[in-house]
């Protein structure tokens, strides 16, 4: 069923939105949570298990050391509090993807708290609170064969894979993010841009929204404009891309309002992100007191980290992000409105990779928020799920930059990495791209274009210097554009003036 919406400025002119965002990221440590089983991407299904992860009777979990120091290092970085002293809890509900039967995590007593991080969008600066941060495992994942849906209403049996199930996952939680108005689905895409950014530069996770490694739960609710009251709620879960963050909040503004403006109430819920449509879905319905059965986890000794390994800690975590942003900007001669446009595509690290791999500043922003942006949005991903890296593009640049190719020519070396068919260099020569730079086969082109169009070449020798344009597109298209337009224009003007 097609749900009615609001517009999008009518649903402003009536209510204020508040936002909650849930942000699980995956640890990239070598092993589970708590065993020593791997955690590559990728494994064949339930090879990377053993008696701890599948909640076999007798088998004792043990804390990972190095996801705990991750934790840590993320709260820091968020200007969180650090707990000196924490337990994990035993939340307890039933799902087939979860062997125990209860999630070890962590409930009224998080590792990281009262936190907050400052998100630019158009200028203008919004601090979303950090409520808390706290450390769990991962579940399994539930493959739903056949049906139209990929879920497990129509299908017609279920597959699990527990290779997921115990991989240390730090669940970021802001507060109620209000007063955003019209600019909520901008700032909640930024905020997420700039946390999987800080996540990339800790080095504790690949951050890769694509393959889950972070996912966001979009918590959204309206309130009569001006009450100063917050409405009730609706959980979009596993929200796995930037654009879809944005999408999801904008979407569900619109959903809520048609809802109130019908004399209904909102239902607190669950609700599924489709990618394809743009839409979201019911799930289950949720309550605020939902009972968890939460209680300490005896089978593990609480975490309490010494002051002095947290400052120590302190001492490794990156760059401050607005800081890092106004060198970058600097450094690189960007304007206010170029380094607005980076960050709010969520291309500010990918550029400076790409300027760090041997581009100039502006031909590694040309390329991101121009050919890259399009074609991303073409394909509804982010620019960064393309399959193109920024060595791919400072390599297309460096070419251009040695009179090997131009932009037009670029285009095709991208089309060849979208497709697969290998580096630049290889898809140059596969695709005999090249830039020719034999002059013989020049000039002899210049001839046949100026025996060709007598009139124009006619005009040029009487000093009409601009229809040499004309010229130059008939010997660019006589040589497959591939041929450099500045030196064609000098071959005409050295034989014509």
């Amino acid at each position: 069923m097609t749900e009615t919406l609001v517009a999008y400025d009518d649903v402003l002119a009536s209510y204020d939105p508040a936002m909650g965002l849930e942000v699980h990221v995956e640890l990239n440590t070598a092993s589970k949570m708590f065993c020593g089983c791997p955690t590559e991407f990728g494994a064949e299904p339930n090879t990377q298990v053993c008696p701890t992860c599948l909640g076999l009777p007798g088998a004792m979990p043990v804390v990972n050391g190095k996801a705990v120091e991750s934790a840590i290092r993320i709260g820091l970085a968020l200007n969180c509090e650090i707990a000196e002293w924490c337990r994990f809890a035993r939340k307890n509900y039933f799902y087939p993807d979860m062997p125990k039967n209860f999630q070890t995590s962590q409930y009224d007593e998080p590792i990281c708290f009262d936190g907050w991080m400052d998100v630019d969008v158009d200028g203008e600066t919004f601090r979303v609170e950090i409520e808390r941060a706290h450390m769990e495992e991962d579940t399994g994942k539930s493959l739903h064969v056949g049906g139209a849906t990929g879920r497990i209403h129509g299908a017609d049996h279920s597959l699990v894979d527990y290779n997921r199930a115990g991989i240390p996952l730090i669940e970021i939680v802001t507060k109620p993010i209000v007063g955003a108005g019209e600019k909520a689905p901008l700032v909640a895409r930024a905020y997420v841009a700039q946390l999987r950014d800080l996540i990339i530069a800790l080095g504790v996770s690949d951050a890769r929204m694509d393959q889950g490694s972070i996912r966001a739960d979009v918590n959204l609710s309206l309130s009569a404009k001006g009450s100063g009251t917050l409405g009730t709620r609706t959980e979009t879960k596993n929200v796995n891309s930037l654009r879809s963050v944005e999408r999801a909040v904008r979407y569900e503004m619109s959903r809520h309002a048609a809802v109130l403006e019908s004399g209904r109430t909102i239902l607190q819920e669950t609700r599924h992100w489709h990618e394809d449509t743009g839409v979201t879905t019911s799930g289950r319905e949720k309550s605020d007191a939902e009972d968890y059965r939460y209680f300490p986890e005896p089978d593990l000794v609480p975490v309490a980290p010494s002051r002095e390994w947290v400052e120590e800690l302190r001492a490794t975590l990156p760059e401050n992000p607005t800081q890092k942003r106004a060198r970058l900007q600097a450094e690189w001669g960007f304007s206010d409105l170029e380094m607005r446009d980076t960050v709010g595509a969520g291309a500010l690290l990918i550029v400076e990779q790409t300027i760090a791999a041997g581009a100039s500043p502006q031909a590694a922003r040309k390329w991101w928020l121009g050919e890259m942006a399009r074609r991303a949005n073409e394909a509804g991903v982010e620019v960064g799920e393309l399959g193109v890296t920024p060595v791919d593009v400072a390599r297309v640049q460096v070419l251009v930059d040695e009179g090997k190719l131009n932009d037009k020519l670029a285009r095709q070396v991208f089309d060849g990495l979208l497709a697969g068919e290998g580096t630049p260099d290889e898809i140059v020569a596969a695709r005999g791209l090249a830039i020719v730079s034999d002059e013989g086969a020049l000039s002899a082109a210049v001839d046949k274009a100026i025996a060709d169009n007598p009139d124009v070449a006619d005009k040029i020798r009487d000093g009409k210097v601009a229809a040499a344009g004309a010229l130059i597109g008939a010997v660019m298209k006589e040589m497959r554009g591939q041929a450099d337009a500045a030196r064609v224009r000098e071959l005409i003007l050295e034989k014509l003036t």
